[in-house]
């Protein structure tokens, strides 16, 4: 199996874990705790990949960690949560679908990266894939949630392209270890002194908050910066688009929503999507090929014709 589709393949594992997170944090997290909610995220994943990873930050990796634990741990955690709890799956997942054109943009801003033809094309039909598949009426929807939802995108797009920006000099496993363990004791000061005491956990808690810590964060983060490491930050990106349909699957599993044509056909756009943000490689050019000697003249060179 070609290098690049085993890459996506792990990568994938990410959004289709954090499209479940939405489920699961909606129906068993409490509602009123989002700094506690984030903190008992991040710490210990944080600690259970320092763990395993043995390794601290060093030299500019200090500043980094802290900046992208910020960015992509305290500061999305949050805000995360808080559209988990007050958006219906349907309207956070539609929101965090723009993220792929949000990374595409936000790329080509910091670190230089212009996209290409099918990068875009490719967003752009995964984006419609999911407004078709997820299309319907929402209610009252909260704007807070909105807001929410919205700057969670935008904050994990500048992360996530910092991140791929600083990938030299790290190892994937460690400086995800060193982002959440930071991010999560930023946050433990905070939730102390704004929530109190931390949540009761009682048993569907307590493995709704073990879903979170160790699927949804410790293995999910170490794929996708395992991703961003190895794929484009634009392909990372249209993978993402698995995290919104994760959660129209689990909705039309646990929830009985409706599965029919328009669904299957923003399923079918989707993948289109996934295809055309595929990294490729130019052709190789082909080699020489030397004729045998004969009449006693060496050989010449020829390109062969294809």
């Amino acid at each position: 199996m070609e290098a690049n589709v085993r890459w996506m393949l792990l990568t994938a594992l990410a959004p289709l874990a954090w499209g479940a997170n939405y489920y699961v944090t909606h129906a068993y997290l409490p509602a009123d705790r989002p700094l506690w909610g984030a903190t008992l995220r991040a710490l210990p994943a944080g600690l259970l990949l320092l763990a395993l990873a043995r390794r601290r930050p060093h030299g500019p990796w200090w500043r980094r960690s802290a900046l992208l634990a910020l960015l992509n741990t305290a500061a999305f955690f949050v805000l995360l949560y808080l559209a988990s709890q007050l958006l219906p799956t349907s309207a956070a997942a539609t929101v965090m679908a723009a993220s792929p054109l949000a990374m595409l943009l936000t790329a080509w801003v910091l670190a230089g990266q212009r996209p290409h033809r099918a990068h875009l094309a490719g967003a752009l039909a995964g984006l419609a894939g999911v407004a078709l598949t997820l299309l319907g009426p929402l209610g009252a929807v909260s704007w807070t949630g909105l807001a929410a939802s919205a700057g969670a995108m935008l904050v994990s797009s500048v992360g996530y392209v910092l991140s791929a920006r600083w990938r030299e000099g790290a190892d994937p496993l460690a400086a995800t270890s060193w982002q959440l363990t930071a991010g999560g004791l930023m946050l433990l000061p905070l939730a102390a002194a704004v929530e109190g005491a931390p949540p009761p956990l009682d048993g569907a808690t307590l493995l709704a908050f073990g879903y979170v810590t160790l699927v949804a964060t410790a293995l999910a983060f170490a794929c996708w910066f395992a991703g961003l490491r190895h794929l484009p930050a634009a392909t990372v990106g249209l993978l993402g688009l698995l995290n919104p349909l994760a959660g129209v699957l689990l909705g039309t599993a646990l929830d009985g929503d409706a599965f029919g044509v328009r669904q299957g056909a923003g399923l079918a756009l989707v993948a289109a999507g996934i295809l055309l943000g595929r990294p490729r490689h130019p052709r190789p050019a082909p080699e020489p090929v030397v004729e045998p000697v004969t009449a006693g003249r060496p050989g010449l060179p020829r390109r062969r014709v294809p």
